[in-house]
């Protein structure tokens, strides 16, 4: 198991964990060893279930309890997945999420299904490169996120969730069609001059969308003499500002300079204060925010903001909050996708299983 860094610290290294182990003998048989809890390698099980996918089970789940009970693997589990003792956490709502956390992946004791996950596919035109990203989620700690380009949008979706957004989930879109102009250092510190832009960008994207569905409706009468008309001068409208958004979006790419000031507005609360003060370029995107166990999701309005290669943020206007994402530089064999359309059935797959 690959395991992000401790909370904050989304620059350091992944940590790795064994979890089972195959002794491969002779006249192909093998022994399996399940490697979860502190009482070193114990017997068990491996299934093939069907093509990329596989199933471990632990045979004596007995080697994960430890001497004092609950408590004493709660806090170990602390220590070692989250590098803090519970004495550490004074915020309430902090240490309910953690002991949710906690409840959740150990009732599995090492008994669970795995699925291939392809890393995504690239292309010259890409912002940065693709990839896996290690987030901040606030009291929900680090999380894996993997960023993917899907013509004029860009995608993270979830590899490891929390309680309230499960792994499988769009968690930011960014919008590469509308960037954003940000004001000047001083003008950036105040919130409210950054929440005027972008919802001001958000009701233009919303004009957008219900200009391109009207032209839509009119396109599907065209076959009609009294809608062909009206549907073709839609229709060119419509290319026309198909046109503008692209332009816009290569000339913000263009005139933008190599670097500018960054900081984050009064207010905005931030896992990692140790944030790049110079980005690239932002842009306009949303955030899926939920309430427990993925209770009325909603999408909302935020800026992505591009720091450089390997690192990059995302300000979630409603909740006041930044998260700072940084690349996983692990090298994984034999993980592109053999096509760009296995890789999207891929998100379609790991997004059903979360629902």
């Amino acid at each position: 198991m690959y395991l992000p860094p401790h909370d904050p610290h989304v620059d350091d290294p992944m940590r790795f964990k064994p979890l089972f182990r195959i002794h491969l003998m002779e006249r192909k048989c093998a022994t399996v060893e399940c490697m979860y809890g502190h009482k070193g390698p114990h017997n068990g099980h491996i299934q093939i279930v069907k093509k990329d996918e596989f199933s471990t089970k632990c045979n004596q789940t007995d080697h994960h309890r430890m001497s004092g009970g609950r408590q004493e693997e709660f806090r170990t589990w602390l220590r070692e997945e989250w590098g803090r003792t519970l004495e550490d956490i004074f915020h309430e709502h902090t240490q309910e999420l953690i002991l949710m956390k906690f409840i959740y992946t150990s009732q599995y004791d090492n008994c669970l299904t795995y699925r291939r996950i392809y890393l995504p596919p690239s292309s010259p035109d890409d912002l940065i490169k693709p990839g896996l990203f290690k987030g901040t989620y606030g009291s929900h700690g680090l999380e894996i996120v993997m960023l993917s380009f899907h013509g004029k949008k860009a995608k993270g979706t979830k590899i490891t969730g929390d309680p309230n957004i499960p792994a499988g989930q769009q968690t930011v879109e960014i919008d590469l069609a509308h960037p954003l102009q940000l004001p000047d250092i001083e003008n950036l510190r105040d919130f409210s001059e950054l929440s005027r832009i972008v919802l001001e960008v958000q009701e233009q994207v919303r004009r957008e969308e219900q200009e391109e569905e009207q032209r839509q409706e009119e396109e599907d009468c065209s076959q009609q003499a009294a809608c062909q008309p009206a549907a073709q001068a839609l229709g060119g409208e419509g290319a026309k500002g198909e046109e503008t958004a692209a332009g816009a979006e290569g000339a913000a790419q263009d005139k933008a300079p190599a670097s500018q000031p960054f900081v984050l507005p009064m207010g905005v609360i931030s896992r990692n204060e140790d944030y790049p003060r110079t980005c690239r370029i932002c842009f306009y995107g949303t955030g899926l925010i939920a309430g427990h166990g993925f209770t009325s999701p909603e999408r909302t309005p935020g800026v992505f903001v591009l720091f450089d290669d390997d690192r990059f943020g995302f300000i979630w206007l409603e909740l006041k909050s930044f998260s700072l994402y940084s690349r996983i530089k692990v090298s994984f064999q034999n993980a592109e996708a053999p096509s760009r359309e296995a890789f999207d059935e891929m998100l379609k797959n790991i997004q059903s299983l979360a629902t």
